[in-house]
């Protein structure tokens, strides 16, 4: 090779990756383009704005309104449907629809839907890591395998917690005295900010006592809560059953503590002790039972406490000898 081919050599080796960004400037996010080459053209971005779970169905917010979620880096997810009070209205009427049934059913057979539920919701692992995985979780695989494991727990627990929170009392006279749990009604869950693992650790124990519920999903990170709610849509859960809102805690929550059809409330997920405190005065109208927000482990043994807490007592006597 002569002296003289050398820089035009050097030249061309200078000019290869100066062409790179030039292409790169061809073709804006999200466009698709060709590229001339045969290679497939770029796809376009689909971005999907989800709806809320209210009666089994999947609708738009009545406002209208919703807001963009966002990585934990920052990049744009997917917008969320912010609810409004006439859709928590919805929401509780929904439930109270469904509450008949869902209570009237046997206990093996609630146990049952739950460990459908399970089966759905391990069948789009992929999907729920993937989600968790964008919210900043650390730890995706082992929440949603936790996640599977905690309902299939609660399935467990459907027809023994009678036997537990039951008993028959020693009284005197011509008399015995059962007393059995019964479910309270409508329950108002705030989720913790624990977007998979906490949702489902305070909706399993509502739901598999014969309670029914509405659902205020974590506001930062609540597309794992919407892809749950249509794990519930295409498992054996009936339509009312569970509800969920996504949208402003501040806004919704103390709406549905006042709510006069609305039996009881669970707060873990409020952060803002004036919200809970505001919750708490709401909730005296009509007696709710107010389980308080508290730190908890929620990979932790959740022993009885939350479906003991949203549980009453019926008591019978009867004379013996009749």
């Amino acid at each position: 090779m002569s002296k003289a081919e050398k820089p035009g050599r050097a030249r061309a080796t200078k000019q290869a990756p100066e062409q790179a960004p030039e292409q790169a400037t061809d073709q804006a996010p999200g466009q698709a383009t060709d590229p001339g080459d045969g290679r497939q053209p770029a796809r376009l971005a689909v971005r999907k704005t989800y709806k809320l779970y209210i009666g089994g169905a999947f609708p738009r917010s009545e406002s209208g309104r919703s807001y963009p979620v966002t990585s934990s880096s920052g990049d744009f997810l997917a917008n969320a449907a912010k609810a409004s009070r006439k859709d928590a209205r919805d929401a509780v009427t929904a439930a109270r629809k469904a509450f008949g049934g869902w209570s009237g059913a046997t206990a093996y057979n609630r146990g049952q839907v739950l460990y459908r539920v399970a089966e759905m919701l391990e069948s789009r692992r992929a999907q729920f890591i993937a989600e968790l995985a964008e919210s900043g979780t650390k730890n995706a695989r082992e929440v949603v395998d936790a996640s599977v494991d905690r309902l299939v727990w609660y399935a467990g627990w459907s027809d023994k917690i009678a036997a537990v929170a039951g008993s028959a009392n020693p009284v005197a006279g011509p008399y015995f005295n059962i007393s059995s749990p019964e479910p309270t009604g409508v329950v108002a869950v705030v989720a913790p900010d624990k977007p998979l693992l906490g949702l489902v650790s305070v909706i399993a124990p509502v739901i598999v006592t014969g309670n029914t519920c509405v659902v205020i999903a974590s506001e930062r990170a609540p597309l794992p809560a919407i892809t749950l709610a249509e794990v519930f849509a295409t498992s054996d859960l009936p339509g009312g059953v569970v509800n969920i809102l996504t949208g402003s805690v501040a806004e919704i929550a103390p709406h549905l503590a006042a709510h006069m059809d609305v039996n009881a409330l669970d707060l873990a997920g409020v952060t803002d002790r004036a919200v809970a405190v505001a919750c708490e005065e709401a909730a005296a109208a009509n007696l709710k039972r107010v389980l308080r927000p508290a730190e908890t482990d929620w990979f932790a043994d959740p022993g009885t406490g939350r479906m003991t807490a949203f549980l009453e007592t019926k008591t019978v006597w009867h004379p013996t000898g009749v």
